[in-house]
């Protein structure tokens, strides 16, 4: 998506060699009607299925899959959860997910009354870097015996392993940004 990359190298910061800040249009403060060209996007490569819900995780791709989930005749946007909390329902799926940003690993959890058997699930994220959050999602999806029908992420780092991942478990993934290189503070697209 070329005006992602545009934006990306506007508006993103690089720190070191590996973080890529994108806080003040994605997922600290949001640019709304950007996050509307990013919906559309994912409706356009994902029209050849049929999406019953879309999952995430929280905290960053809520927002993304709200507006995108605009876009797929509204379909449910469902959360998985990092956080224990009273108010969640007792009867859960479970996976845990490592994250490298935070060097902590989480149990995320979706209410088993929110994904269904045969549903077609499609996952939607920030980042894809090592895939710890899609492979989570996916397999919490499994577990609910619905199909996970693929993973769309907005901002890809490729020179890790995280693509690999996905497609070993042979889940299509569209990355709407690929970045190959964030060396000495210059951001490199596929």
């Amino acid at each position: 998506m070329e005006a992602l990359k545009q934006k990306i190298l506007r508006d993103a910061t690089v720190v070191g060699d590996d973080v890529l800040k994108v806080d003040n249009f994605l997922n600290h403060q949001i640019d709304i009607k950007f996050l509307n060209e990013i919906g559309k996007e994912f409706r356009d490569r994902f029209d050849d299925v049929r999406v019953d819900k879309i999952l995430t995780i929280e905290a960053s791709g809520i927002a993304i899959a709200s507006i995108a989930a605009q876009y797929f005749d509204n379909v449910p946007v469902v959360f998985a959860k990092k956080t224990e909390s009273k108010n969640l329902d007792k009867e859960v799926y479970e996976a845990s997910v490592y994250s490298f940003t935070k060097d902590k690993e989480y149990k995320i959890k979706v209410s088993k009354r929110y994904l269904n058997e045969g549903e077609n699930i499609l996952i939607l994220d920030d980042f894809l870097a090592r895939a710890r959050a899609s492979l989570g999602l996916i397999d919490i999806i499994k577990q609910a015996k619905a199909n996970p029908i693929g993973v769309g992420i907005v901002i890809e780092k490729s020179y890790q392993d995280g693509r690999q991942e996905i497609e070993e478990e042979g889940i299509r993934l569209e990355s709407l940004a690929m970045i190959d290189s964030l060396k000495e503070g210059k951001i490199q697209f596929r």
